[in-house]
């Protein structure tokens, strides 16, 4: 069987021969855009024609494949050009968002978040921390990491902004955990804490989430007004009071959120 595996790459011992297979396919799909049949495919993979039907037929099921039923040729699916952009938008969305939060990060000698809701998790596509600070109170975020939504500033403007039928769905399928004794547990409480999101434009994680750690966030827009992304201004709550966050903090925020906003396209 003919190697797919770029030559750099070490091939691991434990892939699973499905997935290896599958992606075999696609790479012999993407080099033949006006289609192919499945017995060429199966030629080129060196898999059983019933073997490679089975597989075709799987990735049609999700998108990753479509098949023309007049010539019986498969091609790529538009499922890949979804997720494709989807990582593009979040490529270009931390591209275009580091600059403001570098600058919000050196302005409030805090850490500042940027992240995306997926799969009713917050996740963190990017971190700055301030060299300017010297508390020894560190916190648990990490690029690639994720937490609940329901108990962070930056997940509560994500689903602060879900229809209502999403919002109910993702309370029952989240549950609603207890992360520290602040952390809003009962849905009707969280709709009026979501409420504040959406008429003041930002909201308050008051060691919801973390023992400790205070946070405010605001939401970012793409274009067409749809909120995307949250960034945040985070830190203990000894030097993220709330006296601050609405003297200062609360502005900067939403400010540093419209900036970015606005260079995704949003016009307000």
């Amino acid at each position: 069987m003919d190697s797919f595996f770029p030559l750099e790459k070490l091939k691991p011992t434990n892939l699973v021969q499905s997935i290896e297979r599958a992606s075999s396919i696609l790479d012999v799909l993407g080099k033949n855009p006006q289609g192919i049949s499945v017995k060429e495919v199966s030629a080129q993979v060196s898999l059983p024609k019933g073997t490679t039907h089975r597989l075709l037929s799987s990735l049609a099921y999700f998108g990753y494949v479509q098949h023309n039923a007049k010539t019986r040729h498969y091609s790529l699916g538009f499922k890949l050009v979804e997720l494709g952009n989807l990582l593009l938008s979040q490529l270009d969305l931390r591209t275009e968002a580091k600059p403001f939060l570098t600058d919000l990060s050196k302005m409030t000698q805090e850490t500042v978040h940027l992240v995306v809701l997926d799969k009713n998790e917050v996740l963190y596509i990017d971190k700055v921390e301030s060299n300017d600070n010297t508390s020894s109170l560190r916190m648990a975020s990490r690029v690639g990491s994720r937490t609940p939504a329901h108990s962070c500033a930056v997940g509560k403007v994500l689903i602060a902004h879900l229809s209502e039928g999403e919002l109910e769905e993702f309370i029952k399928g989240t549950g609603l955990p207890k992360m520290t004794e602040n952390t809003i547990t009962d849905p009707i409480q969280l709709k009026e804490n979501l409420k504040l999101v959406r008429s003041q434009g930002y909201v308050v994680d008051d060691e919801e989430n973390e023992k400790g750690i205070r946070c405010v966030a605001a939401p970012i827009r793409n274009e067409i007004g749809i909120v995307v992304a949250a960034t945040s201004i985070s830190g203990p709550a000894i030097r993220i009071t709330r006296k601050r966050i609405k003297e200062t903090l609360k502005n900067e925020i939403k400010d540093t959120s419209l900036k970015i906003s606005r260079k995704l396209g949003f016009t307000q």
